[in-house]
């Protein structure tokens, strides 16, 4: 029996085996972080094909052994983790579930619950327990201070406490979770800002012209939404309900309707709270495609020779608040890296009046941006096809290669303030 309170700095032949399906760029993240802790038994496997590169990238690294499968893994396991994408799980549970070892803990790494739940509850022996984790980052982002949910669905307070002194060593804050709380507090969090920046994503590539290339958006909160497209397109789905704000926003503003434009949009103002953002000079430090302090910076005192295209924004507000969706309930319990700044980006422009009429004018009377807003409307309803036609392999095609590493600071940058 495993003690609840293990450490990494017991005697190796007490800490717990902790076994890794699946050695994608999450599990790879987290082989390294439990490795350099100190844990002794790591176990990890890949897909067959991927078995000599997996031995030889691990050669060296303390405490981690590679298995040829899932079944030699499973069997020796005092932990499991499946680390798969969700459309794989059931088909890898299935195949690797009914060799657990008795009395383990199994777990799972995926970003939607649902179809993870089903798989375990319809494979996994009924000897075993099950508490699943979803670290709510990236894997290039650092675990420390992130959250990382724990949902205990078939297990005893025991198992639960076991896991927390296995990821004690993350710096994480744990978030307590049910499967189906998790779904819902993620769909809120991820799903419209995947919609809105993989959007924003398809209408550059379609127009073949991006932020980088034409000093376009060259600083602060414009740098940011290039940023987490980036992100989202490099990392991996309520999409039809900002299509439909996309839609709804961009009609308005063909009608010049200025005072429609205002009603709307004045309807999704969130309560006021202490700004969680960063200050304008910091923003002004990521830059794309120029320097603000030359080209003029859409967050600070110089003036931008182009309108600042703040419609992003309205879309993902006017979209919260048709889904009744409350952001800042989810801020503090469950926030991504991405999340914080897309948040936070939203607030910056609804904390000032000012910069929010501003915003609705440019958006009514100003067409420099025009083609750009009619791609990112017919960009969003494609999206909302994809996932009405539960069509991944749409989802695959339409996204980019490689994010900026950009990015990666500012994540950093925003997580330290």
């Amino acid at each position: 029996m495993l003690r609840t309170n293990i450490s990494p700095n017991d005697p190796a032949e007490e800490h717990p085996t902790i076994g890794l399906i699946g050695m994608g760029a999450m599990g790879a993240m987290y082989a390294k972080h439990l490795s350099k802790a100190g844990w002794k038994k790591i176990c990890v496997c890949d897909l067959p094909d991927k078995l000599d590169s997996l031995k030889l990238q691990y050669a060296d690294v303390p405490g981690i052994t590679v298995y040829p499968d899932g079944h030699a893994v499973s069997r020796i396991s005092d932990f499991i983790m499946y680390s798969v994408e969700a459309e794989y799980i059931d088909r890898v549970v299935a195949q690797y579930g009914p060799s657990t070892k008795v009395g383990a803990i199994v777990s799972g790494q995926t970003s939607v619950k649902a179809p993870e739940k089903d798989a375990f509850e319809k494979y996994l022996p009924p000897d075993v327990h099950i508490v699943s984790l979803h670290s709510l980052h990236g894997p290039t982002v650092s675990p420390e201070g992130q959250p990382l949910v724990l949902i205990q669905h078939r297990a005893p307070d025991s198992s639960l406490h076991v896991v927390e002194s296995i990821f004690r060593c993350f710096g994480s804050r744990f978030v307590y979770l049910t499967y189906e709380d998790h779904d819902l507090v993620t769909a809120n969090v991820q799903a419209v800002t995947h919609a809105a920046f993989l959007t924003m994503g398809t209408a550059w590539a379609s127009q073949r012209a991006y932020p980088w290339e034409q000093g376009q958006y060259v600083g602060g909160i414009e740098t940011v939404k290039v940023n987490i497209m980036l992100r989202i397109y490099a990392n991996k789905w309520h999409i039809d309900q900002y299509a439909s704000s996309a839609s709804a926003l961009f009609k308005l503003m063909l009608a010049g309707d200025e005072e429609g434009l205002r009603t709307r949009i004045y309807k999704a103002a969130r309560t006021k709270r202490a700004p969680i953002f960063l200050t304008e000079d910091v923003l002004d430090q990521f830059t794309i495609g120029g320097n603000p302090k030359l080209n003029g910076s859409p967050t600070g005192t110089i003036c931008s020779p182009h309108r600042t295209p703040t419609s992003h924004s309205l879309r993902w507000s006017d979209c919260w608040a048709h889904l009744q969706i409350q952001p800042f309930d989810h801020l503090d319990l469950a926030a991504t890296p991405i999340f914080r700044m897309w948040i936070g980006v939203a607030e910056y422009l609804f904390r000032s009046t000012k910069r929010l009429d501003s915003a609705i004018r440019s958006a009514v009377y100003d067409v420099t941006h025009r083609s750009d807003d009619l791609e990112f409307v017919i960009a969003a309803r494609g999206w909302s096809q994809c996932v009405s036609f539960g069509s991944l392999e749409l989802y695959k095609r339409r996204r980019f290669e490689e994010a900026s590493a950009i990015g990666s600071e500012m994540i950093k940058a925003i997580s330290q303030s």
